[in-house]
């Protein structure tokens, strides 16, 4: 009976079954009767049993408790792919397999494809497709209960295929079980859980198997239901966010508008509003007229075919929208109600900064208010406009009541200005005289008609590119050339009427030389526009023409202005040349030779040559001059100022 005790007393304590068979061992040494042994053996087979159910028991629980766990840590706020990762890694660890993996069903092939795995070498990746009715997968989906096999290629019972046989082979898998991730009806996908041995799994191996199928997919649904709802807030507050831009924006236009219509009514005219746009639009702006003349620019816009531009201008009137260029120009309609006013031209700087159609039909809002007050401007001031510079050509007013009239005017003369005076052929005054006004208006200058000519004053730093942007302007217009003179520029209304003579006289020269229908200004007439000019700029004359040479001989101490004088006073002969200057025909050819390398191959032309033959000339009499003022050599290397023979200078005053 003692025995007996000792035996309940180590189940008591939970001892090791050793222990029990320990007392077995015992009872057999001190030699007890066959009936205590017989006894004593179904003593020790119970307390197994009871030691075996304990064990059971204590492995349930902590079965339990590990699952109890893994539930835990899957209620916590994962995103998908790192809750199937959990999924896997616990599962393989709580059934001590080698590798766990979950493939997620494809409704629309019927397949599925692996999406997350563990313990995984090569073979098994992430994104393996595994086709559908095949496979312990596909049978565990079917009947909606773990399935599971022991040795995965010998089983004859499940339907193979070559694409799952050659992973599992290339894993070195070999018992595998599977549980459906089932939400309600719906089976989302499978969990699988292999060994690389051969293994027999047991009832509550899969029981366990099933209960992690049951969490993981209600697990993967509130994953999926959580990312659901974070999409759904994100798109709730990236509305809102648009909204709030889109409010930021109508409210950044209706700014923008009122400063734009502001701008246009305070009469700064249409060149400062499309420098404003050009920054508003972060780009080039160019607005044309209805004629597709060009009134203002900020900025290079692409050259386009003319035929493309033509039909997008069109089409943006038609629509009263903006149109595309292939160039990414867009095409803005200036409409006043049903008139067209003309077009805007924007190309941004950028595609990023491409402008939105709602403000660029703002801007061309903003532009068709100044040219409808320029229009009712320029009809009412144009007579005072015309006035104003018939007064700058006629009279000797002060320069301040001048300067003050043409401000109210809007004119600014302490710009460069220049003068053009075109005269018309062919009796067709009426004709230039009115097109001259709208030029006029156009560039922001003035208009007069004086001795049958008509005379521009336009804000500009070339007189040889006015004049030759309005022959080009006008004679197309005429359908013949017609003869243009231009001087300038100037500042300010003193010199305003010297200028004009100039122009005209320039004008005159044309006509004198037979070259009527030509353009020309002072400069364009080399030495003759010496002659014209009431500046009188010889120096700069001479600089121009053969500075390179008197510059060269000021350096080295050379003598090629010499050189050069001899050579046009033997009529174009080396040999004469060198026989003046007392030196070998070859030193004169080599001197000619850095010439023409200093002056250009032309300098021998007829016209070219005949200009330095007049340069020469007058840089000898500036020599002159100067030694008569008394002037060392030094002084007198190159001229600062020329004063014409009979004429005072401030050195002889």
């Amino acid at each position: 009976m003692s025995e007996m005790i000792g035996i309940l007393e180590l189940l008591a304590a939970e001892a090791p079954s050793a222990e029990i068979a320990d007392l077995l061992r015992r009872a057999r040494t001190r030699g007890a009767d066959p009936g205590t042994l017989a006894r004593w053996e179904q003593a020790e087979r119970l307390a197994h049993r009871v030691h075996t159910l304990f064990s059971r028991r204590q492995q349930r629980e902590a079965e339990l408790s590990a699952l109890l766990d893994t539930a835990r840590e899957l209620t916590l706020p994962y995103d998908l792919d790192a809750l199937l990762e959990t999924i896997t890694r616990r599962t393989r660890t709580l059934l001590g397999l080698d590798m766990a993996y979950i493939s997620f069903r494809d409704a629309g092939t019927g397949g599925s494809s692996v999406r997350t795995a563990d313990g995984h070498a090569s073979a098994l990746t992430v994104g393996l497709r595994v086709p559908g009715a095949y496979g312990l997968g596909d049978e565990a989906a079917a009947r909606s209960v773990p399935i599971w096999t022991p040795d995965y290629l010998s089983d004859e019972r499940l339907r193979h295929t070559g694409v799952l046989d050659d992973v599992v082979r290339a894993e070195g898998l070999r018992a595998i079980i599977a549980a459906p991730l089932k939400s309600g009806d719906d089976i989302l996908g499978v969990l699988y859980a292999a060994d690389r041995n051969i293994r027999h799994f047991t009832i509550g191996e899969v029981s366990l198997m099933s209960s992690l199928g049951d969490l993981a997919a209600v697990a993967i649904e509130r994953a999926r239901a959580l990312e659901r709802s974070r999409a759904d807030v994100a798109t709730l507050r990236s509305g809102t966010s648009r909204t709030k831009a889109q409010l930021v924006r109508a409210r950044e236009l209706a700014r923008l508008h009122t400063g734009l219509v502001d701008h246009a009514l305070a009469g700064r005219g249409l060149k400062g509003l499309v420098a404003e746009l050009a920054a508003a639009l972060r780009g080039a702006v160019q607005v044309k007229d209805a004629e597709h003349r060009t009134l203002a620019a900020a900025g290079a816009v692409p050259a386009v075919d003319a035929a493309e531009a033509l039909e997008a201008s069109r089409a943006a009137s038609a629509r009263r929208l903006p149109v595309a260029l292939s160039t990414g120009t867009w095409v803005v309609p200036v409409m006043a109600a049903n008139e067209e006013l003309g077009v805007l031209l924007h190309h941004p700087h950028t595609p990023e900064h491409e402008a939105e159609e709602q403000l660029l039909l703002l801007a061309a809002q903003s532009v068709a208010v100044v040219l409808r007050l320029q229009r009712g401007e320029e009809a009412a001031a144009s007579p005072f406009r015309d006035e104003l510079f018939d007064d700058l050509l006629s009279s000797h007013r002060p320069a301040r009541q001048i300067l003050q009239r043409a401000g109210r005017l809007n004119v600014d003369l302490e710009r460069p200005h220049v003068v053009v005076v075109i005269r018309p052929e062919g009796g067709e005054q009426g004709r230039v005289a009115s097109w001259a006004a709208a030029y006029a208006r156009r560039v922001d200058g003035l208009r007069s008609i004086q001795k049958g000519c008509v005379a521009l004053l336009l804000p500009a730093v070339d007189s040889s590119a006015s004049a030759a942007a309005v022959s080009a302007e006008l004679s197309p217009l005429l359908g013949h050339p017609v003869t243009v003179g231009a001087a300038g520029p100037v500042s300010g209304p003193d010199l305003i009427q010297q200028t004009h003579q100039e122009a005209r006289r320039c004008l005159d020269a044309l006509i004198s030389l037979g070259s009527t229908g030509a353009h020309a200004s002072p400069e364009d007439l080399g030495f003759l526009g010496v002659l014209l000019s009431d500046n009188r700029d010889a120096a700069h004359f001479i600089a121009v023409t053969i500075g390179p040479v008197l510059d060269y001989d000021a350096q080295r101490t050379t003598e090629l202005t010499r050189t050069l004088d001899a050579y046009f006073t033997a009529g174009g002969s080396p040999t004469h040349a060198a026989e003046a200057l007392h030196v070998h025909p070859n030193t004169v050819s080599r001197r000619l030779e850095r010439i023409t390398e200093l002056l250009g191959a032309d300098w021998l032309k007829p016209e070219q040559a005949l200009e330095v033959q007049v340069a020469l000339r007058l840089h000898r009499t500036h020599e002159l001059l100067r030694r008569k003022r008394g002037l060392g050599p030094a002084q007198a290397e190159r001229p600062e100022a020329f004063a014409w023979p009979g004429e005072e200078s401030a050195d002889m005053a």
